[in-house]
C-alpha cells in the first residue's frame, strides 16, 4: 500500500468514527430537546397553578375575620 493509500485509508477511517460520533451527539441533542420541552410545559403548569392560588388568597390577612377563639 502505497503513502497516498494509507493517508487515504486513515483519513476514511477518521470519517467514519466522526460520522459515528455526530450521529450519537445528534441522538444526545434530541433527547435533550425533548427534556427541555417538557420541563418548560411542567414550569407553565406549576406557573398557572401559583397564579390560581395566588388569587384565590385574600389579599390582606385583615380581611378575613378572626378565628373563632378570640
Amino acid at each position: 500500500m502505497t503513502e497516498l493509500e494509507q493517508r487515504l485509508a486513515a483519513l476514511e477511517t477518521r470519517l467514519a468514527f466522526q460520522d459515528d460520533t455526530i450521529d450519537t451527539l445528534n441522538a444526545e441533542v434530541a433527547q435533550l430537546q425533548e427534556s427541555v420541552l417538557r420541563m418548560q410545559r411542567a414550569l407553565e403548569l406549576v406557573a398557572r397553578r401559583q397564579a390560581d392560588l395566588a388569587t384565590s388568597l385574600p389579599a390582606d390577612a385583615g380581611d378575613e375575620p378572626p378565628p373563632p377563639h378570640y
